[in-house]
């Protein structure tokens, strides 16, 4: 079979998969009995008079009576879907979609896809925080740079339920929980490490923005964009690039590789050669995180070293740094604990939760469904695996605690959580 024949054939089949045999991925389901005359009542008229009264006697009481607490909008504008790029707000549905499967699968959130016809900022945002009484949490997603960091902040302040952009902030806690190990593994330092980050678009400012709160120094950082190297001698800049203006004679990515500890890139396929890896310091961390192509291959790192630490975003490679290892479990705590927003300290907790798991023993179920004998902390293994079931319990734990801590929760810690942390 031809290369051609082969993507012809997963094209038909992902189509398939989508079309039969209901359209779509998603669907409603009644969590009340109605089927007699009583039961019909209660549910609608008169008997759905008696929440009404209460909700509007006390807005808290939607969380009792209403499905709103356990409920999460996905939202785009379409413009930067996937690797597609700008293809709208219909052409996004079937992420929005998929997201919501991914919500309901791993920490069975409910979820409404909501696709907005505007990417007007003030439109948008005013479209989604006239629909937010509806929600327990707003999930941005597939939001382009640098539109949605204004988008963002704009919905954080105007509204008092967790809005994450889970390109930014998601994609920043799995890279950070990852990268603490893999530096672990090197026996190197965060804050000692030169860190070159390939990309300067939502997921890089964010990550990067993670790691100097976590203890990276900004002096060690190179953030590279379609120009190279952001230096402090370019007068273009945006203000989130500016913040990660260096001073530095470095000017193009080769010269930002020489020397590296750690290479993050979020931006595209091969765009890493050779003798770029080969210039990285001892025992370098490399995580080529595009999708499905990866900026390198690990066959080539292979190839040129044999002391990297390599992850990638596949499935199909050791170290798959994904953010279905983050966001349900991030929303799942957030929501048990009412939260009004998912702030720093939640997200720290995510990042060390995600890092601790990954040095304990791992399930047979989990080396049962990656059809291996075994997986312990190293090289190969610096994060947990999506299918780990201890992940809701250990990341929403730790996510809801830290809520309560830092005075995000409106409800107590919740009984049948792990015991409350220290």
């Amino acid at each position: 079979m031809s290369e051609h024949d082969e993507d012809s054939g997963i094209k038909a089949l992902a189509l398939r998969y989508h079309a039969e045999p209901i359209a779509g991925k998603i669907a409603t389901l009644l969590t009340k009995p109605c089927d007699t005359q009583e039961e019909l009542s209660m549910a609608y008229t008169p008997g759905v008079a008696e929440p009404v009264r209460a909700i509007a006697a006390d807005s808290e009481d939607a969380y009792r009576y209403t499905g709103k607490g356990n409920l999460v909008a996905v939202i785009t504008d379409g413009s930067a879907v996937l690797g597609l790029g700008n293809v709208g707000a219909l052409a996004g549905k079937p992420v929005m979609e998929g997201k919501a499967v991914l919500f309901k699968k791993f920490a069975d959130i409910d979820v409404f896809d909501i696709e907005v016809g505007t990417q007007d900022v003030d439109a948008f945002v005013e479209t989604v925080r006239n629909i937010a009484p509806t929600f327990g949490g707003i999930n941005l997603e597939d939001i382009s740079a640098p539109r949605c960091f204004e988008i963002e902040k704009r919905l954080i302040e105007l509204l008092d339920i967790p809005v994450f952009h889970d390109d930014q902030h998601g994609t920043a806690i799995i890279i950070a929980a990852a990268l603490i190990n893999a530096l672990k593994v090197q026996d190197k330092s965060l804050a000692e490490a030169k860190i070159v980050c390939i990309g300067a678009g939502a997921a890089a400012v964010a990550s990067m923005n993670l790691l100097k709160s976590m203890g990276a120094a900004g002096r060690n950082i190179r953030m590279i964009d379609r120009q190279g190297v952001i230096h402090t001698g370019r007068d273009e800049l945006n203000p989130y690039k500016q913040s990660f203006a260096v001073d530095t004679e470095e000017r193009t990515l080769a010269d930002a590789m020489a020397g590296a500890d750690v290479m993050i890139g979020v931006s595209g396929p091969d765009i890493v050669n050779e003798a770029m890896i080969a210039s990285m310091a001892a025992r370098p961390v490399v995580f080529a995180l595009s999708n499905p192509v990866p900026e390198v291959r690990p066959e080539l790192v292979r190839s040129v070293r044999d002391d990297a630490i390599m992850a990638t975003g596949r499935s199909d490679y050791p170290n798959q740094v994904n953010n279905v290892l983050g966001f349900p479990f991030i929303f799942r705590g957030a929501l048990d604990v009412r939260a009004k927003e998912i702030n720093l300290a939640m997200q720290m907790a995510a990042v060390e939760a995600l890092a601790a798991l990954a040095h304990e023993d791992v399930p047979s179920e989990v080396l049962h469904s990656y059809e291996v004998k075994r997986l312990s902390f190293g090289p190969e293994y610096i994060i947990p695996k999506p299918f780990d079931p201890r992940l809701k319990e250990v990341v929403s734990a730790a996510v809801a605690a830290a809520a309560v801590k830092s005075g995000a929760a409106r409800a107590a810690y919740p009984s049948h959580y792990p015991a409350y942390p220290a």
